[in-house]
């Protein structure tokens, strides 16, 4: 990933354009180069994620380039070669290890190719074009009348979780990630909810994928949320709506030298330039939660963690909100509130968002 996603606020289509371009590079990042645990991770959880990186790539740009160059146009695959294409695609590209694609059946279905995959025991329909460059991972059939399901329909129950008197919640995220700023946008307003009656904390995996901007946001915000904790959650707002952490730090009304203070020590300890301009693997280390990172099996972001294990939710408030409520011993008053059901939109700024669950990662 390497670009932003922002919706609203001061120019308004010129960062929706960044938005788009920015989760269509996002998916020639998938993994990073160290191996780590994977802590309560389910098949479909992994599935879900691809499918959802699919149908992002899909909505934006209208179907989803398998070839990294120009397109073959005019060139016709045999069924079975486009097919071979898209599956062998997506095991190098998109899915974790351990995880594989694999091809059900195809056959030729209004003048595209219709390919049936199974992922992890669950089954995609997909269509592709007959060239073998654009694979829709999803249809919509407009004949269909669509009514409502019980399962449509239903409230995401909260997941299961150990609880404690005074939850700890970890949120795991790259600062220029737009799904880690998804789940911000989502946590944010119940921290600011349920306030000290939880242990709150954004976090940072221990590696950044999208260069020295996210490097030395993620310092900054580090140094803000530890040495002047009131005004970290007042900066963040500002800097999900239009990633101007400049204009944010004056907003927020920063102590700019406390904060030089900070990121100098911070970086001297941690080797946050020297690992930047010197990375021993794809993407430079960013060790200030190494330790967190590796205990809990982070693997990309964002990484939900409450009460030190992985939580899986979607990423609305009101997601966010019962899976923490449910790590309570006692919930408090608070955890009757009724905060949006709706997952925020990826990227920068606060554009209406989608009710459907959200399990993209950068990572």
């Amino acid at each position: 990933m390497e670009e932003k996603h922002n919706d609203t606020g001061v120019h308004v289509h010129e960062k929706k354009e960044e938005a788009h371009e920015h989760v269509k590079k996002e998916e020639s990042h998938v993994h990073h180069q160290e191996k780590k645990p994977i802590k309560k991770i389910t098949v479909w959880q992994t599935a879900a994620a691809v499918l959802g990186i699919l149908l992002i790539i899909s909505l934006f740009t209208g179907g989803f380039g398998i070839k990294s160059g120009p397109k073959e146009t005019g060139t016709v695959l045999t069924i079975q070669d486009a097919a071979n294409k898209a599956i062998t695609y997506i095991n190098t590209n998109l899915l974790q290890p351990g995880t594989t694609a694999k091809l059900v059946s195809s056959e030729e279905k209004n003048g595209l190719y219709n390919i049936k995959m199974d992922i992890g025991g669950r089954q995609f329909d997909s269509y592709l074009t007959k060239d073998g460059s654009l694979l829709f991972p999803s249809t919509v059939d407009l004949t269909q009348k669509v009514e409502p399901t019980a399962e449509a329909t239903a409230t995401e129950s909260p997941p299961a979780v150990e609880k404690s008197d005074k939850p700890k919640v970890e949120l795991f995220v790259m600062a220029y990630c737009p799904y880690g700023t998804q789940a911000e946008k989502g946590i944010i307003p119940v921290a600011e909810l349920l306030g000290n009656k939880i242990d709150f904390s954004i976090k940072f995996v221990n590696y950044a994928m999208h260069g020295e901007k996210e490097v030395l946001e993620n310092l900054n915000q580090y140094c803000i949320e530890t040495e002047q904790a009131t005004r970290y959650l007042p900066y963040l707002k500002c800097f999900l709506q239009a990633s101007d952490g400049a204009s944010c730090l004056t907003q927020a009304g920063i102590d700019k030298t406390k904060l030089k203070a900070c990121t100098d020590k911070t970086d001297t300890t941690y080797k946050i330039t020297e690992n930047m301009k010197n990375p021993t693997g794809q993407y430079p280390a960013f060790l200030i939660y190494d330790a967190e990172n590796k205990q809990y099996g982070v693997r990309g972001s964002p990484t939900l963690v409450i009460n030190e294990n992985q939580v899986s939710t979607s990423r609305s408030p009101a997601a966010f909100l019962a899976a923490i409520c449910n790590a309570f011993n006692e919930p408090p008053a608070e955890c009757g509130q009724t905060l949006d059901s709706a997952n925020p939109s990826p990227g920068f700024g606060y554009t209406a968002g989608t009710a459907t669950a959200a399990a993209a990662q950068c990572g």
